[in-house]
């Protein structure tokens, strides 16, 4: 398998994954707004995504970090780095905004709780927790004459 076959998959599969988390919910309140990513800061986090990937891709390729196969890749680089190795920062600035906004979501509608912590349900401050001054005040001093 060639690396630009592996990177079109993964593509793909962050593509349709990034399309699943921004669809919009059945039963969602008709008037609610929706919130979209935007567009801009997409562009500049993508775009500094590719130039740091071609910068230090270049880096560790020429001080020996690791190398390709040249029979498994297309032939096409940006210095030493070949193209297949920007697919993944690509579909990191897909991706993750999709993720950020569905999280975002589901946070202000009041989803799930996170696994392990019951006690948080409804509450900003953490259950249970007492101010340091009071644990202080409560802790037996040893050795006090």
């Amino acid at each position: 398998m060639s690396y630009l076959l592996l990177d079109l998959v993964f593509l793909a599969a962050a593509a349709g994954l990034a399309a699943l988390l921004s669809a919009r919910r059945r039963g969602a309140r008709p008037g609610a707004r929706r919130r979209t990513p935007a567009w801009a800061p997409l562009l500049i986090a993508g775009v500094a995504l590719l130039g740091l990937t071609a910068v230090f891709d270049n880096v560790m390729i020429a001080v020996g970090l690791f190398s390709y196969t040249s029979a498994a890749l297309s032939g096409l680089a940006v210095g030493l780095a070949p193209l297949e190795d920007f697919a993944y920062p690509l579909a990191a600035a897909v991706l993750l905004p999709a993720l950020w906004v569905r999280l975002s979501r589901a946070e202000r509608s009041g989803g799930p709780e996170p696994a392990g912590r019951p006690e948080r349900a409804g509450r900003p401050e953490r259950a249970g927790r007492r101010d340091h001054a009071t644990r202080l005040a409560e802790t037996p001093v040893e050795g006090r004459r």
